[in-house]
């Protein structure tokens, strides 16, 4: 296995820039995932890390090796596409040695790699089905298995579950992170999926128009987005934005006041916003409350009930908010649309953003991020 190192990374398409000056390390065995929306470069980053796309400036190492200029088969690098592209004339088998085979490496071996990477993904049972007659998982499966059958030193998935059901989503991402913990192998994941990401990544990393927007654990970047684009995009549903003006502003608190007069002292570091500054007050659903003491109170309207089960989501419209804010609630709570709600916030579970949409330091700290 081996790292992977990206130094000021850029590609661009004549005068279109697709990513901007990516600085990364990746350390021997993690699991990353990039994560984004459409058009934010992670599938070019990761074509990039492949060699698939040239790159236009920086370097690139793989171990000690830089890449840059190495083909795609001398990288020690293996793919698993958003596509199957299995061959439907083979079977599992066929369709899992057919690298191999195009290497030269003896039979023996090639068999032997085969039968261990079918007995890794439980495909031992299927070496003689053609592709036709398997689940959509146990294609993607065979994908991944054809990739693990050339030992390269990191992986790379590209969008692999995008063409999945939600229960096989749900099934390939728990035998993907299984696959990651029996090999101990880097891995590099692409995905638009933040649930994805969250739960089998080691590391995240954040893309935002070709540039790194934050990297770090999963729910380092869920308690503390460096962005409003991270607040926005990691969480689901998605942090609710409130827009506000600074009243009163220090390096240990900030005063912020929304339409109505309402004001909310927050636990952040202001030092550089200015008296009257519009900002953004940012508070994920879960913590808004109904019913518990808080720092601040606003009313509110149920527009929609979300019933799920396990929980409720209420989308409320309120006076002092321009838009709706949601709540997510017990799923027990018999809330119906129509009905008027106080929702209580409290500021250490706040997030304030400035106009450039990067966060003001908190300076209360989540004790979940400790495990």
């Amino acid at each position: 296995m081996a790292s992977v190192t990206l130094r000021n990374i850029c590609k661009s398409y004549d005068e279109t820039q697709v990513t901007r000056n990516v600085n990364l390390d990746i350390q021997d065995g993690e699991f990353v995932v990039f994560v984004g929306p459409s058009g934010c470069g992670k599938s070019t980053l990761l074509r990039m890390i492949a060699g698939l796309e040239e790159i236009t400036s920086g370097d690139m190492y793989i171990g000690n090796d830089r890449v840059n200029n190495l083909p795609p088969k001398e990288r020690e690098v293996g793919m698993v596409f958003q596509s199957y592209a299995l061959y439907p004339h083979m079977d599992v088998a066929e369709n899992m040695a057919f690298g191999l085979k195009l290497a030269k490496t003896q039979k023996a071996e090639i068999d032997r790699r085969v039968q261990d990477a079918a007995n890794l993904l439980q495909l031992d049972k299927l070496l003689a089905r053609k592709p036709k007659d398997l689940s959509g998982g146990q294609r993607q499966r065979v994908a991944i298995g054809r990739t693990i059958v050339r030992e390269p030193a990191v992986f790379l998935f590209d969008e692999p579950l995008s063409n999945l059901d939600a229960s096989l989503r749900v099934q390939m991402r728990i035998e993907i992170s299984k696959l990651h913990k029996r090999l101990g192998a880097t891995m590099i994941y692409v995905t638009h999926d933040q649930v994805e990401a969250m739960t089998m990544a080691d590391k995240i990393v954040a893309l935002d128009g070709g540039a790194i927007a934050q990297v770090g654990k999963p729910m380092e970047l869920y308690h503390y987005p460096a962005t409003q684009f991270v607040a926005g995009f990691i969480g689901s549903p998605k942090m609710n934005f409130i827009q506000c003006q600074v009243e009163a502003a220090s390096s240990q608190k900030v005063t912020v006041r929304l339409a109505g007069d309402h004001r909310l002292e927050l636990p952040v570091n202001g030092a550089n916003l200015s008296d009257g500054e519009t900002v953004t007050l940012g508070v994920r659903p879960e913590h808004l409350r109904d019913s518990e003491e808080a720092d601040m109170y606003l009313q509110g309207e149920v527009q929609v009930v979300e019933r799920l089960g396990y929980q409720t989501l209420v989308h409320l419209e309120v006076d002092q908010v321009d838009g709706v804010l949601t709540m997510r609630t017990d799923g027990g709570n018999p809330v119906q649309e129509g009905a008027a709600m106080t929702l209580g916030l409290n500021a250490n579970k706040c997030h304030l953003f400035r106009a450039d949409g990067t966060a003001c330091p908190r300076l209360y700290q989540e004790p979940c991020l400790d495990f």
